[in-house]
């Protein structure tokens, strides 16, 4: 027999199995440390509770009527950790025609420019003044200009014959 096989075995972990694991340990508590993030960031949204869903008082609905108005106002939105103090500016183009209220965001779906009724001299149109777009009464998209999509639609009710603006609706118009 060699002397190799006539040695007793020791007791304990050898040198290779004791590399093994250190480094199997080292990656895996590296891999979690990257990995965390990422989860989280995906998980996130779905633990958040909305916070778009307020309504806003904008005024009494007697003020508004088939010529599109424009009202500000500010809603309550946090972005990541920072939360405005008394809200974040917004505004809409509102019209009223007899029942039926049409609240729109001033946004352009061209390139987030603000829309203006009756701008740049376009009579019955809301008009972006960053590339010509033009939408009609109701938000719709004129064919032609930039604008791809209708404006969008921002949800509302009457309560104690006050309008009450909610969260955007994408896409609004007819």
């Amino acid at each position: 027999m060699s002397e190799k096989q006539k040695q007793p075995k020791k007791p304990g972990i050898s040198r290779r199995r004791f590399l093994t694991y250190t480094i199997a340990s080292t990656g895996g508590f590296l891999a979690s440390g990257m990995l965390y993030p990422m989860i989280r960031f995906a998980i996130d949204p779905l633990l958040q509770k909305g916070s778009d869903t307020e309504f806003v008082d904008v005024g009494p609905v007697n003020e508004f009527g088939t010529e599109p108005k424009s009202v500000s106002f500010n809603i309550k939105r946090k972005d990541g950790w920072y939360e405005p103090k008394g809200g974040e500016p917004a505004t809409a183009w509102v019209t009223k025609n007899g029942d039926q209220i049409l609240a729109l965001s001033p946004v352009c779906k061209h390139l987030g420019c603000t829309v203006k009724w009756e701008g740049g001299g376009k009579q019955d149109h809301y008009y972006c003044p960053c590339h010509g777009g033009l939408y009609t009464k109701d938000g719709t998209n004129v064919p032609g200009t930039p604008p791809n999509e209708p404006l969008d639609e921002y949800e509302s009710r009457v309560e104690g014959g006050r309008l009450l603006l909610g969260p955007v609706k994408k896409g609004g118009g007819a």
